[in-house]
C-alpha cells in the first residue's frame, strides 16, 4: 500500500468483527511504534495489551463513572457532550473491540503526551497497513481505582496517555472532507 493510500485508509473504527487479533501481529505493530520520534530520543512509551473483554468492560465502567463524577463537579466541562452515552449501561467506551493497547509513560517526562501521541500515530498507521482498525479513545483513560490500576499493571508514577482500540473493522468508512492547509504566512 502506498503512503497516500495508507493515509486515507487510517480511519477511526468503532465497529469491529468478532475476531481476535493474534498476539504476534500486535507485537509487530508495537515494534513499528519504536520508530516513532520522541523528544531527545527518550523513547518513554510503554504498552499494556489487554485482550480480555471482561477487563476492558471493567475499565470502561470505571472510566464512565469517573467521567460522570467529573461532569457533576464541573457541569460546564467539555466532556458533558458525552453524558447521555456515559449514563447508558450498554455503552462501552471501547466499542467492544477485541484489543485495547494502553500507551503509558512516566509522569516525570515533560514531553510524554507528545511522545505518546506520535507513538499512537505510528501504531494506527502500522495497524491500517495490516488491514486493522484503530481508534484513540480518550474516554478510556480515566482510571482511578487503585485495584484496577494494579490489575492492569500501571506502575506508580505512570499515566495512561493513549488508550487505543484495535481490531478487524466491519467496514472502513470513507475519509471525511478535509480542508486545504491553512498557511498563515510564507516568509
Amino acid at each position: 500500500m502506498d503512503f497516500k493510500t495508507l493515509l486515507s485508509n487510517r480511519r477511526s473504527i468503532r465497529d469491529f468483527q468478532d475476531r481476535d487479533v493474534p498476539l504476534p501481529v500486535i507485537q509487530e505493530i508495537l515494534e513499528d511504534t519504536c520508530l516513532a520520534p520522541t523528544a531527545s530520543n527518550g523513547q518513554p512509551c510503554r504498552f499494556i495489551i489487554i485482550r480480555n473483554r471482561e477487563v476492558m468492560k471493567r475499565i470502561s465502567d470505571e472510566s464512565k463513572g469517573n467521567l460522570l463524577a467529573d461532569i457533576a463537579g464541573n457541569p460546564d466541562a467539555p466532556i458533558k457532550i458525552y453524558e447521555a452515552a456515559l449514563r447508558d449501561d450498554a455503552f462501552n467506551v471501547f466499542y467492544n473491540a477485541p484489543c485495547l493497547i494502553l500507551i503509558i509513560g512516566s509522569q516525570e517526562v515533560l514531553s510524554l503526551e507528545i511522545d505518546c501521541a506520535l507513538t499512537a500515530a505510528y501504531l494506527m498507521f502500522s495497524a491500517a497497513s495490516r488491514g486493522l482498525g484503530t481508534c484513540w479513545v480518550a474516554l478510556g483513560a480515566r482510571i482511578r481505582n487503585p485495584e484496577i490500576l494494579r490489575e492492569i499493571g500501571i506502575p506508580k508514577g505512570c499515566a495512561i496517555v493513549a488508550p487505543v482500540i484495535l481490531g478487524y473493522p466491519k467496514a472502513v468508512p470513507p475519509a471525511s472532507a478535509r480542508h486545504m492547509p491553512d498557511i498563515v504566512r510564507e516568509i
